[in-house]
């Protein structure tokens, strides 16, 4: 199970499959295989082959796709290359402080009843799997919590991977002492549940405007509308509060491992399926069928969320259409069939994504569904992201079905966004309401229901050991071409400077304690150059000098927290880049350097142009105790 892709997938699977199939034969496939996001709003983009996804990276951009494709088979062959025999155990806890649900009004419309039986409008509890040798020697964990990684907010423009990298990086970093990230055996994998209305804005939203409470059903505010909405993390800004709930994550979970005693011992089994969600029918009782409907998304999905909010004048909460727009969508897009439209209601439906198919499908039908069962534990492979509500619905009907067959007992937990991404996942009664997560339910007011009764069907499967049909593959686009974003052009440095040379130098010396940062420019390339040309590429190292072998050693890279990495486009293909390093209290004293590597496009007379590596390093500066 690989869980480090960045937001969403679909092209990339096939691709990592076939990549595993020809250099494994059938050992690795989609049966066995779950791609589950540690998700981030902050990973570069143009990998997804659905044209939706498209309109903000310009199209695909394939260094973007073979980077992410190349670095999960990378993760596996490791993995394979270290197989071992070992032990598991599981472990759960309850995370506090860390979590809102940032669509309370459409968690009240579940029956009383219903909401009665938990003590939170989130689930709080987070599940640990740890993995250790049979020597006992630790080799990992994987950790499924329910937050959304929204600590770094909108206006953020720098690739992170939020607050469950950062727990990641703690618990990797106290594993792996004195290897940089990314470089140690031990991996600690914080991945995705049920978050669909869970935001780690823990302060809830205020108005930007006047600094009132703007927790209402519209999530708007009196002065500026839904656009000044906006929520707030415990942090004094976005990296403290990326900080924070990270390390809140990091301490429950480093908990919960070090407790960790119940075995999971028994057979290993698995069940996957390809459905077609658009026409999904759904026995609902002994009289009533319903069925899925073509991909649609509403107008409050233009409104956005708490956490990052929309354009123009749309709001959550939308069950009427804007005239203004529906006519706009009308010309440009056209407008959605009458079956579309009533199938979706009380849905007004913004793009019809369903019944658009040019340049391809703006949306997948075909989802993958799947089960992977650890004796006693069961992972539901879930395309997309599941409300509170509706994850504990799905859950208990799985651990219901395992019961109904013999196999009680079962620790049923939720991955989340595995294998394609289909949006979000609401109960039929917060889809009533159409806040951001209901209008971007992409298959209709009764999308639950028909994956409530698919996973029954994949946990059915695994109780009797039967084959399942594959159902219908996935189409796989020829999308090399389609990207409107330009092509790299040539570069160049200012008069008498060279690609890596220092612009602004860092000072002399600098204090070990919070708030100092060493900070140098550099002439820089285009780091696109860099990604484009380089299977593996650190941007920036922090190195301390050794008097005793008189050698310089990397002791941060530019995976490290407190490094950061601004990149400046200028005009006649000159460009900056400025790397920083946040000095954190504690330190060690001594003297260090700030490196930078980069590329650049240079043109030959009859060769077209060349991509050239090169590097730059501040001067040497001391860190001295407070």
């Amino acid at each position: 199970l690989d869980s480090q892709k960045p937001f969403s997938w679909s092209p990339g699977c096939p691709q990592v499959l076939q990549q595993l199939r020809s250099k494994y034969g059938g050992l690795y496939g989609q049966d066995n295989v779950i791609l589950s996001g540690t998700h981030t709003h902050s990973g570069p983009g143009g990998y997804f082959q659905y044209t939706l996804f498209w309109i903000t990276s310009k199209g695909l951009i394939r260094p973007a796709l073979s980077s992410i494709v190349n670095g999960i088979v990378k993760s596996i062959d490791i993995a394979h290359e270290n197989m071992k025999r070992g032990r598991l155990f599981i472990n759960r806890g309850t995370v506090e402080n860390s979590q809102i649900n940032r669509s309370p009004f459409s968690y009240l419309k579940n029956p009383e009843s219903e909401r009665n039986r938990y003590s939170s409008n989130t689930d709080k509890e987070m599940v640990v799997l740890k993995m250790v040798d049979e020597d006992g020697h630790e080799l990992g964990l994987i950790s499924w919590f329910a937050v959304h990684p929204v600590s770094m907010n909108n206006s953020n423009h720098l690739v992170n991977s939020d607050n469950v990298g950062y727990a990641s990086y703690l618990f990797e970093q106290e594993k792996n002492k004195g290897m940089l990230p990314g470089e140690g055996s031990f991996v600690a994998a914080f991945a995705s549940s049920n978050l669909g209305d869970v935001s780690s804005n823990t302060r809830g939203p205020f108005c930007a405007s006047t600094g009132e409470s703007c927790d209402n059903p519209q999530s708007s505010c009196p002065v500026g509308g839904a656009a000044m909405c906006m929520a707030q993390g415990p942090g004094k800004d976005m990296f403290e509060s990326t900080r924070i709930i990270g390390q809140n994550l990091y301490l429950k979970a480093k908990e919960l491992y070090e407790e960790a005693s119940q075995e999971v011992t028994g057979p290993l089994s698995s069940a996957h399926q390809w459905v077609n969600m658009s026409d999904v029918s759904v026995e609902l009782n002994a009289t009533h069928r319903v069925k899925t409907c073509k991909p649609a998304l509403g107008h409050s999905f233009a409104a956005g969320t708490i956490d990052g909010v929309g354009a123009f004048n749309f709001t959550q909460g939308s069950v009427e259409g804007d005239p203004f727009w529906d006519q706009i969508r009308d010309q440009l897009l056209g407008e959605p069939s009458n079956e579309t439209k009533a199938c979706h209601k009380p849905k007004p439906i913004l793009f019809s994504t369903g019944e658009m198919t040019w340049p391809h499908p703006w949306h997948p039908d075909i989802v993958d569904v799947q089960i992977a069962a650890i004796g006693s534990l069961a992972i539901l492979a879930v395309p997309g992201e599941f409300t509170t509500m509706s994850g504990r619905r799905l859950r208990e009907a799985v651990k219901s079905e395992f019961d109904s067959h013999g196999t009680r007992g079962m620790n049923v937990v939720i991955a989340g966004l595995c294998n394609v991404y289909t949006h979000y996942i609401t109960t039929y009664e917060e889809y009533q309401v159409q806040r951001y997560e209901a209008a971007s339910t992409i298959y209709g007011p009764h999308t639950l229901s028909a994956y409530i009764q698919l996973y029954r069907g994949l946990a059915k499967a695994i109780n009797a050991t039967e084959e399942l049909p594959r159902g219908p593959e996935p189409p796989l686009f020829n999308v090399t071409t389609l990207t409107l974003l330009p092509a790299l052009g040539v570069e160049s440095a200012p008069a008498n400077k060279n690609f890596g040379d220092v612009l602004e130098e860092v000072r002399q010396e600098y204090r070990e304690v919070r708030g100092e940062v060493a900070k140098v420019t550099f002439v820089g390339g285009n780091p696109r150059n860099s990604a484009e040309n380089a299977t593996e590429h650190n941007f920036l190292t922090v190195e301390k000098y050794s008097s005793i072998s008189s050698s310089w050693r990397a002791v941060l890279n530019d995976a490290s927290w407190d490094t950061r990495f601004y990149w400046s486009k200028g005009s006649r293909g000159q460009s900056n880049v400025t790397i920083e390093w946040h000095i954190p209290a504690g330190a060690e004293p001594g003297v260090y350097r700030l490196r930078y590597f980069g590329h650049y496009k240079k043109r030959l007379l009859l060769l077209g142009t060349v991509t050239v590596p090169f590097e730059g390093s501040s001067s040497a500066f001391h860190v001295a105790a407070p």
